[in-house]
C-alpha cells in the first residue's frame, strides 16, 4: 500500500488548523515552511523552507563539519548567528553562509574543500573559478585608481560575459556591500560581491578579474594597498560560498598571487587560474 502524502504549509499563528485527505495546514513556527507529510506515519518526508532554509544543531554541525557539542557551545556564546524557537536552536542557512564567508580566511583547507562540495554544480573536473571567469572578463592593468572606479570597471568587465542583464543593479549592490565592510583581504587582494544574489540580474554566475599593478587603498585589514580584484556574482548563495572557498584556497597556493601580478595577457592569466585550480584537485 502506498503511503498517503500531503502538503503542510506554514501559516500565520492566527489561522486555525485544518485537515483533509489531501491537504493539511498546520500552525508553524516563525520559520515559514512546507513539508511533505506521510499521513500513515505522520512524519515529514522532506522539508524545504521558503526564502530561508532552516537548520537545527545537528544539521548545522554536519554542514560545518564540526562536533554538534562544539556548535551548541558556539551558539550559546552568540558566535554563530541563530535563535531559539520553542527552546531549540534554529539557524538560517543564508545567515550561516554569510557568517562562514566572513571567516573563510580562518578555516583550514580541509574545511574549505567541504564548503566547496556543499552544492555540487555541473562543471568540467569540478572547476569553479575558471568556469565562471572568461578571458574577456580579465583586465591587467585595470584602468582604475579609486575604489569607485574599480567597482565600475569590474562590472564593465563582467558584462563581457553576456550574462549580466542589469549592470546598474549589480553595481549598486557592490557599492552597498562595500559600505557595510570592505571586501579587501590581507595580501593585496579583494573579492567585491553583492551581499545577496539579486534576482533577474544574471543568466549565470560570473567572475571578472582586474589587476591594478601599483595597488590602491581599498580598506584592507593590514592597511596595505590592494592590487588584485576578483568580482564574484553568483546566482545563489550556495554557489557563492563554493566560489569564495575555492578562491581562498587559490590565494594560498604558493606563487599564485605573485604570478598574477606579473602577467598582462588575458589568455596567460586565465590559463594560470585554470592550471592552479586544477592543481588544487590533485591528491595531497
Amino acid at each position: 500500500m502506498q503511503p498517503r502524502v500531503s502538503f503542510a504549509y506554514g501559516v500565520s499563528a492566527n489561522k486555525p488548523k485544518h485537515s483533509c485527505n489531501c491537504l493539511r495546514v498546520e500552525k508553524a513556527s516563525s520559520f515559514q515552511a512546507f513539508s511533505l507529510i506521510n499521513q500513515t506515519t505522520n512524519k515529514p518526508l522532506k522539508a524545504a523552507f521558503m526564502h530561508y532554509e532552516s537548520m537545527n544543531i545537528d544539521e548545522l554541525a554536519k554542514y560545518l563539519k564540526q562536533d554538534a557539542r562544539d556548535v551548541h557551545k558556539l551558539a550559546n556564546k552568540g558566535t554563530i548567528p541563530g535563535k531559539k524557537v520553542g527552546g531549540e536552536w534554529r539557524f538560517h542557512r543564508n545567515e550561516i553562509n554569510y557568517w562562514i564567508e566572513s571567516n573563510l580566511h580562518e578555516h583550514e583547507n580541509e574545511t574549505l574543500v567541504h564548503f566547496e562540495s556543499h552544492a555540487p554544480i555541473e562543471c568540467e573536473r569540478g572547476l569553479l573559478v575558471s568556469k565562471f571567469l572568461g578571458e574577456a572578463c580579465i583586465a591587467s592593468p585595470l584602468k582604475a585608481s579609486t575604489r569607485a572606479s574599480v567597482l565600475k570597471e569590474l562590472v564593465t568587465l563582467a558584462e563581457q560575459s553576456w550574462q549580466i542583464y542589469d549592470p546598474a543593479a549589480i553595481h549598486a549592490a557592490l557599492v552597498e556591500r562595500e559600505s557595510i565592510a570592505s571586501t579587501a583581504l590581507a595580501g593585496g587582494i579583494a573579492i567585491p560581491h553583492p551581499h545577496h544574489p539579486i534576482k533577474n540580474t544574471l543568466g549565470e554566475s560570473i567572475i571578472s578579474l582586474g589587476i591594478v599593478p601599483n595597488g590602491i587603498p581599498f580598506g584592507a585589514p593590514d592597511g596595505k594597498l590592494t592590487s588584485i580584484f576578483f568580482l564574484v556574482c553568483c546566482i545563489d548563495d550556495k554557489t557563492h560560498l563554493q566560489v569564495l572557498a575555492r578562491l581562498t584556497r587559490l590565494f594560498r597556493k604558493e606563487g599564485f598571487l605573485d604570478a598574477l601580478r606579473e602577467m598582462n595577457s588575458q589568455a596567460d592569466i586565465w590559463h594560470l587560474v585554470r592550471q592552479t585550480e586544477l592543481s588544487l584537485m590533485l591528491p595531497a
